[in-house]
């Protein structure tokens, strides 16, 4: 049976690390991304050579038309879908002292890592209830990729700590309501990962990783995080609908 799966954020970084492990499961893949389709088509191509379909949808997932375009691609191309990876999201761009944050950065954030993938979410869950209505066989999986930033605080980035709990929290909301339909929802919370975001702090956390911040002392991967993902697609964890899963190297291991 054809499986497909949705992406946001799939061209790049943690959502092409992830995108790569489903595509070589066999998994046909909508990416999602910003960018023009001109400017991810290395990352299109690299995927399509594991012998699997791609599209593209291009949109901001914080804007209710660029959502509903997304999600009348994937309906028009594939006419299903198993898998939603909320994955797009973004830093500030200015990392700032809490007490000076804009409102501007504080909604520019919410937007995009929050409302964003909220609304999209509930759009998709009425889809794959409809599916699982019509098909008592098919099954689904929504997987939300948050940070350890949902638990781990800093005053000099408190707009993404807070959306990131917030995910959280939107996490175990959907796997509640869902649950009758018997649609897992699950989180997955990365640490420091090597990847465009953390390119402009690699010197920084080089020296933290070095030093013992996390007990595996290497960067972790987009790589790592896809195993997880595909893990939780792929439905290795059933009896876990709601749980988080850490994929951080042990740098939330309580210590002293």
């Amino acid at each position: 049976m054809n499986k497909y799966a949705l992406i946001t954020g799939g061209s790049r970084g943690i959502g092409l690390g992830i995108a790569l492990q489903l595509a070589s499961a066999g998994y046909h893949l909508a990416i999602n991304g910003v960018r023009p389709e001109s400017e991810v088509i290395h990352s299109l191509d690299l995927l399509r050579s594991k012998n699997i379909r791609v599209i593209y949808c291009q949109g901001n997932v914080a804007l209710a038309e660029d959502r509903a375009a997304i999600l009348h691609k994937i309906k028009s191309e594939y006419g299903a879908l198993h898998v939603l990876v909320n994955n797009a999201g973004v830093a500030p761009l200015v990392r700032e002292d809490l007490l000076k944050m804009s409102i501007e950065s504080f909604e520019r954030v919410m937007d995009i890592n929050l409302k964003g993938p909220l609304f999209l979410t509930q759009q998709i869950s009425h889809w794959m209830i409809d599916q699982k209505q019509n098909n008592p066989d098919y099954q689904a999986a929504i997987i939300n990729v948050s940070s350890v930033s949902a638990s781990v605080a800093s005053a000099a980035r408190a707009e993404y700590c807070i959306s990131k709990a917030g995910v959280a929290m939107m996490s175990q909301v959907f796997a509640i309501r869902l649950s009758e339909y018997d649609i897992p929802v699950y989180e997955i919370r990365p640490g420091v990962i090597k990847s465009d975001m953390t390119s402009t702090v690699q010197s920084k956390y080089d020296e933290l990783i070095a030093n013992g911040l996390t007990l595996q002392r290497r960067w972790g991967t987009p790589e790592d995080v896809g195993k997880a993902v595909l893990a939780l697609a792929q439905g290795s964890f059933p009896y876990s609908t709601g749980q988080v899963f850490l994929v951080d190297g042990g740098l939330t291991v309580a210590r002293f």
